[in-house]
């Protein structure tokens, strides 16, 4: 009989320590989920971009209208008085109050007079490159660029309908 009660208590003991084991080994942790909304940012054009009246000459030259709207000239190109309408393209971004942004600009585009053109590139901004919006969640930024003139390019009104594209994205 005593060894029918030590098999008995050795049996207890392993099913106690199985037991033990299976039980100590589950575990389990909460956690929460977050998410961030944030307003969609937004980009309208104020104003489009204007170079001006100019008048141009025998050899090749450029206008450069900052985004402060300083406006110079290389080459054989001249500024004339009355300068027209001289204007940098103006935009204004909206979005999250305090959030940062990025301004990408084009490479370069064509404005054309009938079969004539010229290219409008080295595009500059300001702020240069990134911006932050206002407690209000706006801001206000210029871009201006450089008019490449060719040598002897044919007179008339410069223009592209479609005019270039300019792209905001929260950092």
């Amino acid at each position: 009989m005593e060894m029918k009660k030590l098999i008995i208590l050795f049996a207890a003991i392993i099913l106690e320590s199985c037991f033990t084991i299976t039980i100590s080994a589950q575990s389990s942790a909460s956690v929460k989920g977050t998410a961030v909304y944030v307003v969609p940012i937004t980009i309208a054009k104020a104003y489009d971009l204007n170079f001006g009246t100019i008048q141009i000459g025998t050899t090749a030259g450029t206008v450069v209208l900052t985004p402060a709207g300083v406006r110079s000239k290389t080459g054989g190109v001249s500024l004339l008085s009355p300068t027209g309408t001289v204007q940098v393209a103006s935009f204004t971004v909206s979005g999250s109050p305090s959030s940062t942004y990025t301004i990408s600009l084009p490479s370069s585009y064509t404005i054309s007079s009938g079969a004539k053109s010229m290219t409008v590139n080295t595009f500059t901004s300001s702020p240069s490159g990134s911006g932050v919006l206002s407690t209000s969640g706006s801001q206000t930024f210029n871009v201006g660029a450089t008019l490449n003139v060719g040598a002897s390019q044919t007179p008339g009104t410069y223009t592209n309908a479609s005019g270039f594209s300019v792209t905001v994205n929260y950092n």
